[in-house]
């Protein structure tokens, strides 16, 4: 072929896939690069290779890119047999995104995980490849929908190769490993077009710019006399277009020379974005054409057709087909394809067909599109929903219907984390808004745009000045605009707007237990808390609540209850297809879960938030997670990833006058130089995150390693005053994880005649706990113990201590129990502690065989993890030899066993 002159490493790349696929290897290939650089080639080529497997192909077509799950649709039609084996829920959620029920989609991971499954299924007992070609221009659900399922093939011999076009706005294929094809060399691209004479071989290539399509095209529209050389400067000029702009103008020449009634055909053919040669038949006869007016296009090569599709040869072809017709024949095209389309399956095409024909404000065609925005709202395709309300807004004749559209566009927008396209709609309201409700959901929008980009006061200010505004008419907008302005001024550190807004109640519970906390009321404070936990329970109850709920218990060092609410909060973000939410979700999880002593559950959601906001350009959320990440990693004693990430975290957060995120991004700094020994570095950090946070209860959590970094750096009265507030509180709030850093901190800073009553009741608090925190607390005891010449009664604390270090990879930590161990003249076999049966796990088949010890299915696993069923299998395969037992029955015993 052609155009796959030059690409001998891309193709020994394709074929390696298909290779390991038939031993049960999945994979998945970016391939990138310019229109016309031999992208679909090369699918062509791995569609020609596939011998013996089975091919899903599907090509994005730009007209129809706001169909929700149009592109996941088309791919799938020839297996859609295959929706009876899913789990049910899954099953549902894809009838539903297919418009084949009228059900509703309220998981978004879930249609990603159904995808996952069929593609497995799909498989049977052979190989799988699935094409994907123009991803730039797939509909967004079905884009994120087939990345989320291929980042987690594994072993189900499935091949995915996702093609995109450079320098498209809308290319959003991330996170998969890319191949970039560069442009032919002269002597590569001299082999397309053997025979021209040097001086016509030299200009071709030249203004081609070693773009493979634009040689082959340029030299075959070149005249008898052209290619003889009889080349005037007029025909190529000296300044060339884009080599794209050269291709399409060689597809225009070539469609322009077929007869009128094919060039109707196609241009009809082009408008669509099914394929279904029947559908496209019946609008075209509106043009009294047939399927015969097809003959010269296919023998052209421009159209492949069967017995039900039709699929243009290249992309680009049919984009020549729709642009070179006038607008008043494509208005047509659009029209006849709306008056074919008339039944229920395609009422979300139809409107958008609609919409195409119109040529100005037409409020029938706006509220059709309105309802497809909420269809597509309905089914978690939150970016569609956005589309057509912005569309549906400049088809409105109405000026308050139409800011109200926009402003609903916008909210989809931030909604699905495109917080840039947020802001963008929202500046295109520059009227006074008389509506009170429209009022309020613009403050929300524009206050989603300053937290993403701005300062989070700001952010927290537009919302009050709206409340004030507009309380006295719609008093049921206040509390969403208060929570939303509560989550900011948290998030600023900012104390006094915390109160400002608190102080003005309402918001009911939500309001009353930040005030009370915040303003001295700590009895009260937890007693609100407790009446708030209950009614976000509730199944009604508001998402921020929710959210804001979680965030309190934390704050209180609730951590179990913390972590149901936050896990509740992260649900619902799934459910309801809220992605610009979901990071902030996970970071409050991941919190919890590093304070509970789960790292690895806090490090797989932390790393998951952060995919989703770094992927979405939430730069404030990704700042958060990097400070999880950046904790984690100190505890691990990754230097270079704890200083890089919390370095951006704090780069960022100090910037934006984030006080909570930069406090946290100082406090895993600060956390890095104590296990690292240098106390007083650690010292420096850590007082510097406490002045972030502007009110003593949120530093509470940092003051057990500043008193240890004081204590190490020999400056303890400067945390004489840390420990004793951190003393009061947890006298008030009777936490035992508070009661329990508060003696381990009295124990470091009191007498040594006193210390071991403390480090006593410290451990006591800490019972039934085995995270980090308990293991620090034996570790400074036993090293007490041995300061005290009491070797054996520290021996005890000290193996504690070391065995949850190991268990959670916490080695400079380890490497500090150890030594206290030898120095007690305990030998100490590094080998043995580290080589536990459950340690020779990776951290995906330790959940997997933790799921699978408590009788949990391959399926119900897979749905938890986000695998394929035999991804699931393939790990369990691996994992037993490893744990050295032979069945699932055993694997309980093995969990419960020390290693």
């Amino acid at each position: 072929m052609l155009m796959l002159q030059g690409r001998v490493a891309e193709r020994d790349q394709i074929d390696q896939m298909l290779t390991n696929a038939a031993t049960g290897t999945s994979s998945a290939l970016l391939i990138h690069g310019e229109a016309g650089i031999g992208k679909t080639a090369l699918l062509d080529y791995a569609a020609e290779r596939a011998d013996g497997v089975r091919v899903l192909r599907v090509e994005g077509i730009e007209s129809e890119m706001e169909l929700a799950f149009g592109g996941l649709h088309q791919l799938f039609l020839p297996v859609m047999d295959l929706l009876g084996r899913l789990p049910g829920p899954q099953a549902a959620a894809m009838r539903a995104a297919f418009g084949l029920t009228d059900g509703v989609v309220r998981d978004r991971f879930t249609i990603g995980l159904a995808v996952l499954t069929t593609l497995a299924e799909a498989v049977g007992e052979g190989r799988l490849l699935c094409l994907v070609d123009d991803a730039q221009w797939l509909d967004t659900e079905s884009v994120d929908a087939l990345v989320f399922a291929a980042r987690r093939l594994q072993a189900e011999g499935v091949v995915m190769i996702f093609a995109v076009r450079d320098g498209t706005r809308d290319a959003t294929v991330k996170g998969l490993p890319a191949l970039r094809l560069p442009g032919l060399d002269r002597e590569e691209a001299a082999a397309l077009v053997a025979g021209l004479p040097p001086y016509v071989l030299d200009r071709i290539v030249a203004e081609a710019q070693g773009n493979p399509l634009a040689i082959i095209e340029l030299s075959a529209a070149l005249t008898p006399a052209q290619r003889a050389g009889r080349l005037s400067p007029l025909a190529l000029p000296e300044t060339a277009s884009p080599p794209s702009g050269r291709i399409q103008d060689a597809f225009l020449a070539q469609i322009g020379r077929l007869p009128a009634a094919t060039q109707a055909m196609l241009l009809v053919a082009a408008a669509d974005d099914t394929g279904d040669l029947g559908l496209v038949l019946d609008a075209a006869g509106r043009f009294e054409v047939s399927i015969a007016d097809l003959e010269p296009a296919e023998h052209a090569g421009l159209v492949f057709l069967s017995g039900e599709t039709l699929r243009f040869r290249h992309p680009l072809i049919r984009y020549a087909a729709y642009r070179r017709a006038p607008l008043a024949r494509r208005i047509a095209a659009h029209r006849a394809l709306a008056e074919t389309m008339t039944t229920p399956q395609h009422a979300h095409r139809r409107a958008w067909h609609l919409a195409a024909a119109a040529t100005g404000p037409d409020e029938q065609v706006a509220a059709e599109l309105e309802r497809v925005a909420r269809w597509a709202g309905g089914r978690q395709a939150m970016s569609s929903a956005s589309a057509a309300y912005e569309r549906a807004a400049q088809l409105t004749p109405d000026p308050g219907t139409r800011v109200r559209r926009i402003i609903a566009a916008a909210l989809a927008a931030a909604d699905g984390g495109q917080d840039e396209r947020c802001g963008d709609l929202t500046a295109l309201v520059t009227d006074p808004i008389q509506d009170a409700g429209v009022a309020a959901d613009f403050a929300r929008a524009r206050a989603i745009v300053e937290l993403g980009y701005g300062r989070p006061a700001a952010s927290s200010r537009i919302l009050l000045e709206c409340a004030d505004l507009i309380g006295a008419d719609r008093p049921d907008k206040l509390p969403s605009l208060l929570g939303d302005a509560l989550h900011s001024a948290l998030s600023s550190g900012d104390a006094g707007l915390i109160a400002d807004i608190a102080a003005r109640g309402q918001g009911g519970l939500v309001m009353d237990v930040p005030a009370r906390l915040f303003g001295g009321d700590l009895p009260g404070g937890l007693e609100a808390l407790g009446d708030l936990v209950r009614a976000v329970r509730e199944p009604e109850a508001a998402f921020m609540d929710l959210l804001l709920a979680a965030g309190y218990c934390h704050l209180v060092a609730d951590h179990e209850t913390a972590h149901e609410l936050a896990a509740a909060a992260a649900a619902h973000c799934r459910e309801h297809g809220i992605g610009g939410w979901l990071p902030t979700a996970l970071h409050l999880l991941a919190q919890v879960e590093l304070a509970l002593g789960r790292h690895d559950e806090a490090a797989a959601h932390a790393a998951e938030g952060l995919r989703l906001a770094d992927y979405c350009n939430l730069a404030h959320r990704a700042a958060y997670l990097r400070t999880v990440t950046a904790m984690l990693a100190a505890v691990r004693g990754d230097e270079e990833q704890a200083r890089d990430l919390g370095e951006h975290a704090l780069a960022y957060t100090r910037g934006h006058e984030v006080g909570r995120g930069a406090a946290d991004a100082l406090w895993a700094l600060g956390l890095l130089e104590l296990g690292a020994g240098r106390a007083e570095a650690a010292l420096v950090h850590l007082e510097s995150a406490g002045r972030q946070v502007g009110h003593p209860l949120p530093a509470m959590f940092l003051v057990p390693d500043l008193v240890e970094a004081a204590v190490r750096a020999g400056r303890p009265e400067r945390a004489r005053e840390p420990a004793r507030l951190l003393e009061e509180w947890a006298r008030t709030a009777g936490r035992p994880p508070i009661a329990a850093l508060a003696r381990r901190c009295r124990a470091l800073i009191g007498p040594d005649e006193e210390a071991e009553l403390h480090f006593a009741a410290a451990v006591q608090s800490h019972e039934g706990g085995i995270g980090f925190d308990r293991a620090r607390t034996e570790l400074l005891y036993g090293e007490w113990l041995r300061r005290m010449r009491r070797r054996t009664d520290a021996r005890r604390h000290l193996r504690e201590a070391l065995e949850t270090f190991e268990r959670l990879g916490a080695r400079p930590w380890a490497r500090r129990a150890r030594a206290e161990l030898q120095a007690t003249g305990e030998a100490v076999n590094t080998a043995d502690l580290a080589a536990g049966r459950i340690g020779r796990l990776s951290p995906q088949e330790r959940e997997v065989v933790r799921l699978a010890a408590t009788g949990a299915t391959n399926r119900e696993i897979a749905s938890q993890l986000f695998l394929s069923p035999r991804t699931v299998g393939h790990h369990l395969y691996r994992a037993f030899p490893k744990l050295g037992v032979s069945s699932r029955g055993e694997l309980m015993t093995v969990l419960s066993t020390p290693s």
